[in-house]
């Protein structure tokens, strides 16, 4: 446990992410403009179509990441591919959207907290590009046909307003597509990296069709490509990698890496902004509640204190936003609020503390005793953090989920929402055992199981539940919840 401990704090910075499909396909249209990245990232999508004909993640299914991945992919090899191999796989990918759109009504539509980033006005861009390249039929009356409506709806509202790198829509830059350019405040979209909203498949779009061959996304886009030749969700992301790897090794009792971690604790302490927080990456231009909550709980509990007024400058009338301008809040969001609310010294009674218990109390699943957050796909992620901030503190809240939590453990010992993940196995005996020790006792049996699964899955590829603009795995965030949840119970 020392030596992966070790291992952990040495390779944590810029972030760590496997290539996915959606971004990797932007990238592939790039064509001459940049030849090399293009054809790298052409043959990444060649090489990593799913079984059944889609692109995306290959477990779990998910409707919006497959929908997205797979329309960006024929699209890409629609403009780029030259042989009949490409075209059989462009066929394949048809066949697989129709099943996938037809069984997908439904999923589309559901809870706004299940949809990837800017679904609703990426997907009628590409539905439509596709369209006109024949690849698709006409979707006028079924569900890409009527998210359509929705996108030119939402982008009325945007009338006379611009997207510039202080707003979030830049990381999604891509939806202003052919009709929508004048949104783009062009001289101001870009981050000093050359990105566009530290978006492998955003900068892409304007490398593309904005400002075609610009070389400071040209370098950007060189940079952040895996040595697979496919493009990561998001780069960088140093600022999520190094704060949850860190807050998943502060659960552990006596840690002690002081030394080890202080270039780190520096990094997230520098790239604070009093009054405005954190973002998930230092050179992103837009700061969010999530990072702040969450960095300042964090730095807190190896002695670091930040200017609390940042945190609450998030708050609103009934709860703590994530983002400015969000559509739906953010449940995590207010968990690591609220975490850091409780870590400053405020007891429960606290107006700011209230106002999130009551936002949760609201929020959680009508049927059963568990959260579900926009920026995750599994329940196991919020109702754990929450369960770790409320334990010993707001007991009844949570109450319920423990016990929910320990009714779905699998017989192996695992748990998963989709199938049994060594992340989700992870959370569970993090909360868990922090209940254990705060407010009652864990059946042991339970701990063991999951304990003793963890270990013998712990080097298995990590299925990507994260929701970015796809589905995507920050690899060491979720081994440091791991190797905590191991630590924990070993």
């Amino acid at each position: 446990m020392t030596d992966l401990i070790a291992q952990l704090i040495e390779e944590i910075g810029p972030g760590h992410m496997a290539s996915t499909a959606y971004d990797t396909a932007w990238a592939a249209r790039l064509g001459e403009i940049e030849a090399e990245i293009s054809n790298r990232s052409l043959a990444w999508l060649v090489e990593n179509q799913l079984p059944d004909g889609s692109w995306g993640a290959p477990a779990p299914l998910y409707y919006h990441d497959r929908v997205l991945s797979t329309l960006a992919a024929m699209i890409a090899l629609t403009y780029r591919g030259r042989r009949e191999h490409d075209k059989a796989q462009i066929e394949k990918g048809r066949l697989a959207l129709e099943r996938i759109v037809g069984n997908a009504t439904a999923g589309l539509q559901a809870d706004p907290n299940g949809a990837t980033v800017g679904f609703e006005m990426i997907a009628p861009i590409l539905a439509e590009e596709a369209e006109q390249l024949g690849l698709i039929k006409n979707q006028r009356d079924r569900i890409l046909g009527r998210l359509s409506q929705l996108r030119a709806k939402k982008l009325s509202y945007l009338r006379g307003k611009t997207i510039s790198r202080h707003v979030t829509m830049a990381f999604s830059a891509e939806m202003a597509g052919k009709d929508g350019q004048h949104m783009l405040d062009i001289e101001n979209l870009q981050e000093e990296n050359g990105s566009v909203g530290v978006s492998p498949s955003a900068t892409a779009y304007f490398a593309t069709y904005i400002r075609p061959g610009d070389p400071a996304s040209l370098h950007y886009l060189r940079k952040v490509t895996n040595p697979d030749g496919g493009m990561p969700n998001v780069a960088p992301f140093d600022v999520f990698e190094i704060a949850w790897t860190l807050w998943n090794l502060s659960l552990i009792p006596g840690l002690n890496y002081t030394e080890k971690l202080r270039p780190h604790l520096e990094f997230l302490s520098n790239a604070w902004q009093p009054r405005a927080g954190i973002g998930f990456a230092a050179g992103y231009s837009v700061k969010d509640g999530d990072d702040t909550g969450l960095v300042y709980e964090t730095l807190l509990r190896y002695g670091i204190e930040k200017d609390l007024a940042s945190v609450l400058a998030y708050e609103q009338e009934d709860h703590f936003r994530c983002f400015d301008l969000e559509a739906n809040p953010s449940i995590s969001a207010n968990i690591h609020i609220l975490g850091a609310l409780l870590q400053a010294g405020l007891d429960r009674n606290n107006a700011s503390v209230q106002k999130v218990l009551g936002f949760l109390r609201r929020t959680r699943d009508k049927q059963f005793p568990f959260w579900v957050d926009k920026w995750h796909s599994s329940p196991y992620y919020a109702t754990s953090h929450a369960i770790i901030a409320c334990a010993g503190v707001e007991n009844d809240l949570v109450a319920e989920s423990v016990e929910w939590i320990l009714k779905t453990q699998n017989r192996s010992g695992a748990w998963g929402t989709y199938l049994p993940t060594a992340e989700e196995t992870a959370y569970a005996l993090q909360a868990l055992w922090v209940w254990d020790q705060k407010v009652a006792r864990v059946p042991r049996g339970a701990l063991l199981n999951g304990a003793r699964w963890l270990k013998e899955n712990l080097d298995l590829p990590y299925p990507p539940l994260w929701i970015g603009k796809c589905l995507y795995g920050p690899n060491l965030v979720i081994r440091s919840a791991v190797i905590s949840a191991l630590a924990l119970t070993g």
